[in-house]
């Protein structure tokens, strides 16, 4: 704050590469970064589709070195994950970081290089920009359309000995260049599509909500949720729609852009805690609490969901603002099992009497605080109640 004024920020990768066959241009960009001996983090299912071997063999070629490859990455990333990429990093003496595949690897990659640059452990990391030291230089090349991770300052991290998500915020976790190439998602299934898809519009409607909404992230919001509600069916039915993987990834990009600089809400303070309990998959979780918790925030943002509804395609001539509102869940839920998203909380697991601690560690989650509604802790449990 500054006279009592807000200062806002915007913060975003100094290059982004998008378009069909921009993960061509890796070596050019390593070539600028003035590295020579890359650390390439990805997972098991990025290796045996073959962009590991594809990236490695075109670092190969136009630099003449070999990546160090760590592909141990798991879903909801471990700070075991973190630990042991570092020491092999270290080991290596590897003087930058490559991520490669979605929010997973990225989210794993940044606690590698944060804490290769800082010392300690990720979870000294915690919080909102606890680094003191520049990460790696670092590129993000993305093969799912959905998290932002590749061009966000948000770091995802979990806390094994918990079971809760660590959330690090840092500005010095931005990747230096981003890639979305949707050459890259050609492979995705249908049900990774859709809960990635789900996951992009999730970060378009909390930003748009957000109370630090900008001008400039409502401007990336709407163009997301836009995007989003145009082209993932097609992206769901047709895994080889080259155009609808095109905008899905300008989609789930723009989304990044709104919710790195507006933050997030409730929805991800509590789809956090379900991945970190349960080790569940987050799209399909922030898709399955999204109506529910916007349900909640409604009467803060009316006019807000409102535009999201039209953005969604709602025609909304001749209705109140309040019924207005209302067709943005009802489009939300439409959308979500067209896509196949689960339909509770139930159907993933989920059992009652975790629900307390649960929604004690989600009051606590960093992501919580730019909600337009400050729920009680009885609030966050009956919002998961009503999504069991």
């Amino acid at each position: 704050m500054s006279n009592g004024e807000a200062v806002y920020g915007f913060f975003i990768p100094t290059v982004s590469l998008m378009g069909i066959g921009s993960h061509k241009e890796i070596c050019n960009q390593m070539k600028s970064l003035g590295v020579s001996k890359p650390f390439l983090v990805a997972d098991k299912g990025i290796t045996a589709a073959g962009l590991t071997k594809q990236i490695c063999d075109i670092i190969k070629e136009g630099m003449g070195v070999d990546a160090v490859v760590y592909d141990e990455t798991v879903p909801n990333p471990t700070d075991k994950n973190v630990a042991d990429g570092v020491a092999i990093y270290e080991k290596s003496g590897c003087d930058m970081i490559i991520t490669l595949g979605g929010g997973s690897s990225h989210d794993c990659g940044k606690g590698i290089g944060l804490v290769a640059s800082n010392g300690g452990t990720i979870h000294d990391l915690e919080g909102v920009d606890q680094s003191t030291k520049a990460m790696p230089p670092f590129i993000a090349i993305n093969t799912t359309a959905g998290t932002g991770s590749e061009m966000t300052r948000f770091c995802i991290i979990t806390d094994t000995s918990r079971k809760v998500k660590m959330a690090i915020v840092d500005w010095r976790c931005t990747p230096n260049i981003a890639i979305n190439d949707p050459l890259l998602m050609m492979g995705m299934p249908a049900g990774l599509t859709a809960a990635t898809g789900m996951d992009a519009l999730t970060h378009s409607v909390e930003a748009y909500v957000s109370t630090i909404a900008t001008p400039i992230t409502d401007a990336c919001a709407i163009k997301a949720i836009e995007l989003v509600a145009q082209n993932l069916r097609q992206a769901v039915a047709n895994g080889d729609d080259l155009a609808a993987r095109d905008k899905m990834a300008y989609a789930e990009y723009l989304a990044g852009m709104a919710f790195n600089n507006a933050s997030l809400g409730h929805v991800h303070a509590m789809a956090h805690q379900l991945g970190g309990f349960y080790n569940l998959p987050h799209g399909v979780c922030n898709a399955i609490l999204l109506p529910h918790v916007s349900r909640f925030n409604l009467i803060a943002k009316l006019q807000r969901f409102a535009d999201i509804a039209v953005a969604m395609g709602e025609n909304i001539t001749g209705l109140s603002l309040r019924d207005a509102a209302e067709r943005a869940l009802t489009a939300i839920q439409t959308l979500s099992a067209d896509v196949g998203i689960p339909a509770n909380l139930t159907e993933l697991g989920v059992k009652k009497e975790d629900l307390k601690i649960m929604a004690e560690n989600a009051q606590k989650d960093a992501c919580g605080a730019t909600n337009p509604r400050r729920p009680s802790l009885e609030d966050v449990i009956q919002i998961y109640t009503n999504a069991l």
